[in-house]
């Protein structure tokens, strides 16, 4: 069973409205109203627990109440519950949609992982620079683990959501994150490699051209257009259904940050067809996990409202 705990605060005059909607709700149980102790925003404070395949046309009522601005929704996961009307109002009369994925909450996570803070940079610089060691050492290890410690799955996710609702300043941030981000981490690489080269440091295979890594990075083709698509797929996939272990697998299936890294070292070696080879794959893979970002968000709502439709014709729900 799986359900949604909500805290509201309603201003006076709305509370009247926001009771009639929970009440005739039939997946809406465990309301509680405790009137006038709310205060920033003041008003009644009122509590429910929602079925969360059901919780999308709730939700929605109480924004299109103007709550959400007048008041506040406040939205968290239930970990474990025993409640035997909303057991058998899941099994009986939800069917499907007892495992739709709760909109707002997927929104919210996408717009967190959209959130540009100083680390954002930091971890890409640090992925980029893995990436560098694990290209110039032929190491697949270290490759993955750039691929793991890269941020920027989020901020395309984040582009993604705002072309979704044509939010255009998040569209603007996001690209703007993705372009200084992967700028700083090619020039950090580029740097660190040209050191590595100025040295001697790097191992006699790589100077003598054995560079199967980086083959893999710079050659972009056919597969690499198929893998992108299919991790775009899983990816959104994975985060309306807070599958973290299917998110993990993006990461590192997707060449990125590797092709940033080998953008940085091939540069750094003056390999131009290389670098040119890796700066395609880099915008490719961006560009692809982006569209396929944009069509899935959509195919998905479009996919859950139909289940829905039809559980509502079929008496279900």
């Amino acid at each position: 069973m799986e359900l949604i705990h909500v805290r509201l605060v309603s201003p006076v005059d709305l509370t009247p409205r926001v009771i009639g909607l929970l009440t005739g709700d039939r997946y809406v149980f465990n309301l509680v109203v405790l009137p006038g102790l709310a205060q920033n925003p003041d008003g009644h404070a009122i509590e429910c627990d929602i079925l969360a395949g059901a919780a999308n046309s709730v939700l929605r009522g109480l924004r299109e109440l103007e709550l959400d601005r007048r008041g506040s929704i406040v939205i968290e996961p239930v970990e474990m519950a025993f409640s035997g009307a909303a057991a058998e109002a899941e099994q009986q009369q939800l069917g499907a949609l007892a495992h739709a994925p709760v909109w707002e909450e997927v929104e919210a996570r996408i717009r967190a992982e959209g959130t540009y803070l100083p680390s954002f940079y930091v971890y890409l610089v640090i992925a980029g620079v893995i990436g560098a060691v694990g290209i110039i050492t032929n190491s697949q290890i270290l490759i993955v683990a750039a691929m793991v410690v890269g941020p920027e799955y989020g901020a395309i996710t984040s582009v993604a959501l705002g072309i979704n609702h044509g939010n255009r300043a998040r569209i603007r941030q996001g690209l703007f994150a993705l372009t200084v981000g992967f700028l700083l981490a090619i020039l950090v690489t580029f740097l660190f490699s040209w050191v590595i080269r100025g040295l001697g440091l790097q191992p006699r295979a790589f100077e003598l051209g054995i560079r199967p890594v980086s083959t893999l990075i710079d050659a972009p083709n056919a597969f690499s257009v198929i893998v992108a698509v299919l991790a775009g797929i899983v990816g959104i996939m994975s985060l309306t259904q807070a599958r973290t272990s299917a998110l993990l697998g993006v990461f590192i299936s997707v060449t990125t940050i590797p092709a940033a890294a080998d953008i940085g070292v091939s540069c750094a070696f003056a390999s131009w067809s290389q670098a040119r080879g890796s700066l395609i794959q880099l915008l490719l893979n961006i560009v692809l996990l982006i569209v396929v970002g944009v069509l899935m968000l959509r195919f998905q709502r479009a996919v859950w409202q139909y289940i829905g439709r039809r559980s509502r014709y079929s008496g279900g729900g």
